[in-house]
Formats: structure tokens, sequence, C-alpha cells
């Protein structure tokens, strides 16, 4: 891999601080913590990876190569599906820093395997790896459905509506408690009016609620 001296290119990147598709890494010493960030990246709108470069933009510099096999390792084995991406080294004061660059996934969601080996699928709000809720699983679930599905009106949907309407925003386990539904069939509404564009999950003081869109 060639080394890249566009040390501007680097500097403005920095500049921009860690965001929704931008992620400082110090060093890579566990291929699955970075698998981690490459499922929220590829789960959201894709994003890159700058390593060697520490949380308050410094720049550290690559200490080994074998952080781009760990790069790999990630990818490749950490992550099901696979994740695509690009990798490009630069020189910059005097060290290297690695510019990785997630694509957003096709087929989601991708998951990456936690230490004990389970599948975990992430997403990025801002500049945070959050893990996905099982309402998120399900959008993503339907919409990789060939078939197109016919929505039902039912007491529920208009239960629901008259629920979001009253509260601004409506956690899941409120919605369960006052519509009196099991969190299976509370998921299961919600992940379709979020996919038809009536409803959007909000991230704010660490959990996930719900209100019209």
């Amino acid at each position: 891999m060639k080394t890249n001296a566009n040390t501007d290119y680097i500097h403005a990147l920095i500049a921009e601080g860690e965001h929704q598709q931008q992620d400082f890494k110090f060093e890579i010493s566990d291929a699955r913590k970075i698998a981690k960030t490459f499922s929220a990246f590829a789960n959201t709108d894709g994003g890159r990876l700058l390593i060697g470069v520490k949380d308050n933009g410094k720049i550290a510099g690559v200490r080994s190569e074998e952080e781009k096999y760990m790069i790999e390792a990630a990818a490749e084995l950490y992550c099901t599906p696979t994740v695509n991406y690009s990798m490009q080294t630069y020189q910059v004061e005097g060290r290297n820093v690695l510019l990785v660059q997630i694509e957003e996934s096709g087929q989601k969601p991708v998951y990456a395997k936690d230490e004990s080996g389970k599948p975990l699928a992430y997403l990025r709000i801002k500049d945070e790896n959050i893990l996905a809720t099982p309402i998120h699983l399900r959008v993503w679930q339907q919409s990789g459905s060939p078939l197109g599905e016919l929505m039902e009106y039912t007491g529920r949907e208009q239960l629901l509506l008259d629920l979001l309407r009253e509260n601004e925003q409506l956690s899941l386990n409120r919605y369960c408690r006052l519509a009196r539904l099991s969190r299976r069939a509370a998921e299961h509404l919600l992940a379709k009016f979020i996919r038809y564009g009536i409803v959007e999950a909000v991230f704010e003081g660490h959990k996930f609620h719900f209100r019209l869109k």
C-alpha cells in the first residue's frame, strides 16, 4: 500500500472532530472493538476511521503493520455480513495515519461479534456507537423482504397513533404498559410505523424514545 503525503487533507478531517461519520482511534489493540465501529457505520450512513489519531486530534501515528491485519480481521472475521472498506496510509508530521473508509451496507443489519462470540448490531448516533434495539432489527428485517406488506388498520394502530399524539415521546415500556401489549407485538407495530415513515426513533438520555415524524 502506497503512502499518501497529502497532509492537508488529514488535518482538514481532524479539524471536523469526531461525528456521526468519523471516529478517531489512537491504536487498534482488539479487532472486535473495531468490528463494533464497522457495524455502527455500516448500519447507518457509512463513515471513516482515522487510526493513529488521539481523541483530542493529536497525531500519534500507527505503530505497526499488525493494525492493518486487525482491520481486515474486524471487517471479514468479526462482522457478519462482511463490511466493505478501503484503507489508505498518510504520512502526517512524520507519522503514519491510517484512513479507513467504511461503506453503508445494503444488507442490514451488520453484526459484530463480541468477546463471547455473540453477534450484536450497532448504530452510529452523533459520535457514539449505540446498540441497535430489537425494533431496529425488525425494521431492517422487514425492509429486506422482497414482498410488499399491506398494513391492516385496526384499533391497535389507532391506539398507537393516539398515544403518540398524547405523548411527545413514547418509550417502548410505556407503550407496552398503556396499550397492554407484549413487547414482541409492540416492537412489531412500532417497526412497521418507522418503516412507513410515520414514526421516528429518537436517542436521548441514553435511551430510545418514539415520536410522530
